[in-house]
């Protein structure tokens, strides 16, 4: 594992003021996440009263205002500095699968329509190429090296979603994220969970259909809550972070868990905070939302206060456990002694909001 190198020493931000903290969480300030930049028009309207209409990839495709992302693997086409929109020209060669038949399988190329852009109308698709594209001789998928879609992968440079979050506008993050979420649905459901037989494409990439009982099964998301916690029993308000048994050396970040069935947001935070780190914790206020398609979640941000304060971490889950005051935080992530997540997360968002600013690393 390729630990990140030490950064050179470098003034400490100054925490936002000389006082213990906010009286309560929700007085931390407001924030938005990074990974979709607050805007306060809709970036792109997902118009899914057009996902049934007859021949609706082809009659994007016959659109020159269309724009197309490439997706492979999980990664997207770009351009080197963001996303690589291709018009309906650079796709012409590529076969429009009608997805109606057994023809939908992991050889094909699926279209996937993202929505429209609200001002103009224009239309989004995604085109998802298949997985052995990348191939250099005819495999077993029958993907000839010389067909439209390996042409396609050859061309363009890939890059993962986390790589692209920071250099993303509002209307990119959206479309990027959709995409990769729609096609790595796509990628986990070729069969029907209740029959198993085969099922295909419909309403342009919004449902599949199983061939065997014409059952239609819809994306789902996964909720999951993330979630500062704070204390403010003492002289200075501290805040815990905590260390992933499957995280590099020295990351530390917000707790976080999936919502089990039956249960409540708040009931989940109370609970992945005392499961992980024996904390209980209440006055627990939600905050905001991340879309994390790796691969379909939803997490949900929010904030609480801690009851007590003595930390035993599970040892599975969470191997360690700290209290930051907010001089310890920069301190310590300004020195490399700490690694904070990337400014493309909630979890990032969560911790500025409470400290009150931007804090160093990545």
């Amino acid at each position: 594992m390729n630990v990140p190198s030490r950064p050179d020493p470098a003034p400490l931000p100054r925490p936002p003021s000389a006082r213990s903290g906010p009286s309560s969480p929700s007085e931390a300030g407001a924030w938005a996440s990074p990974f979709l930049a607050a805007v306060e028009v809709v970036s792109v309207d997902r118009a899914a009263h057009r996902r049934t209409e007859d021949g609706l990839v082809a009659t994007l495709r016959a659109d020159p205002r269309t724009r197309l992302l490439l997706v492979h693997r999980g990664r997207l086409a770009t351009d080197g500095d963001g996303l690589a929109l291709v018009g309906p020209d650079g796709v012409a060669d590529v076969p429009e699968d009608d997805a109606t038949g057994y023809g939908d399988h992991e050889a094909s190329p699926r279209w996937l329509f993202l929505g429209e852009d609200p001002a103009s109308g224009a239309g989004f698709l995604a085109l998802v190429l298949p997985d052995a594209a990348d191939a250099d001789g005819l495999d077993i998928e029958g993907i000839d090296p010389s067909s439209p879609v390996t042409l396609l992968v050859r061309e363009h440079e890939w890059a993962g979603l986390r790589q692209l979050a920071g250099r993303l506008d509002a209307r990119d993050h959206v479309l990027a994220t959709e995409a990769v979420a729609l096609a790595s649905w796509h990628a986990r459901h070729g069969r029907c969970p209740r029959c198993g037989e085969p099922t295909v494409l419909a309403s342009a990439g919004w449902v599949r259909r199983c061939v065997a009982q014409s059952i239609e099964h819809y994306p789902r998301t996964d909720p999951a809550v993330i979630m500062s916690v704070v204390d403010s029993s003492g002289p200075r308000e501290r805040l815990l972070l905590g260390h992933a048994a499957h995280w590099p050396e020295r990351r530390f970040s917000t707790l976080a868990g999936y919502v089990e069935p039956g249960e409540g947001l708040e009931d989940a935070v109370r609970r992945e905070v005392h499961e992980e780190v024996g904390v209980v914790v209440d006055d627990v206020r939600y905050r905001g939302s991340q879309p994390w398609p790796f691969p379909a979640s939803l997490m949900l941000g929010f904030t609480a206060r801690a009851v007590t304060t003595e930390i035993r971490v599970d040892g599975d889950e969470v191997t360690d456990a700290r209290w930051f005051t907010r001089d310890e935080l920069a301190r310590q992530a300004a020195s490399g002694e700490i690694l904070l997540p990337s400014r493309a997360s909630i979890a990032r968002a969560l911790i500025e909001g409470w400290y009150g600013g931007e804090l160093p690393g990545a």
